[in-house]
């Protein structure tokens, strides 16, 4: 019988992963977060942009415009070093 804290008792590949795990807790959180904060700042991007194209309300568009250009390479940029590290 096979002790249940025994590293016998995971396959190679399940103590893979767990040992991954240990190494960078949260990763899969923290790239979720980053698409989806990459993904907002996206659309709002499109939209302020388009804001600005038309010439509506340029002065509340343009720095909400830099905001989401902004948040977007800060995204990127995140999602790369994160890439980096593994």
């Amino acid at each position: 019988m096979v002790k249940p804290n025994s590293k016998n008792s995971l396959n190679p590949e399940q103590y893979a992963r767990l040992k991954a795990e240990m190494a960078t807790p949260y990763r899969g959180f923290r790239q979720f977060i980053y698409i989806g904060f990459g993904a907002s700042a996206l659309i709002g991007g499109f939209i302020f942009f388009f804001q600005v194209l038309a010439g509506r309300e340029v002065d509340n568009a343009v720095p909400n415009l830099a905001l989401q250009v902004g948040v977007l390479a800060l995204m990127i940029f995140l999602w790369r070093w994160e890439q980096k590290r593994s």
